[in-house]
């Protein structure tokens, strides 16, 4: 038995601004857009792994959700506490210098790990963090 992934999700406070860094900073392509009781959905993906989805979706996707807990999601992608994503790439560098040369958020510039990746990290609009890393036994 297989087990691969298919989707995973990214909370976004604002659909457009994620769209600029995941498509037109980052190279994504968008496969899905679709709205729902005032939500919206995003499906992005790379070219590379077309059947893999990142999904960008309000912070809190449910309709039945509470205003409070709407509020602490929404505080909590705010504060940059959720979790983000992590690609790899052939060349950390070269993306790093594009994803900056775009207007991405720096958080870290590339760097040679103790534990055996070279690796960078951007913010996205939202808040999350999105890292990109390279085995260095390649």
């Amino acid at each position: 038995m297989d087990i691969t992934l298919s989707q995973c999700f990214i909370a976004v406070d604002d659909h457009d601004e994620a769209l600029a860094f995941y498509r037109d900073a980052l190279g994504l392509e968008v496969r899905n857009d679709v709205g729902f009781e005032g939500m919206r959905w995003v499906t992005v993906g790379s070219p590379a792994q077309p059947g893999v989805g990142i999904v960008l979706e309000p912070p809190l996707a449910d309709p039945n959700a509470s205003p409070a807990d709407r509020q602490a999601m929404a505080e909590l992608l705010e504060k940059g506490l959720l979790r983000g994503v992590v690609f790899s790439t052939d060349d950390v560098d070269a993306t790093f210098e594009r994803i900056r040369a775009a207007g991405g958020e720096v958080l870290q510039e590339p760097i040679d790990q103790p534990y055996g990746v070279r690796d960078c990290a951007f913010r996205d609009p939202s808040g999350n963090m999105v890292r990109f890393v390279r085995s260095r036994t390649k």
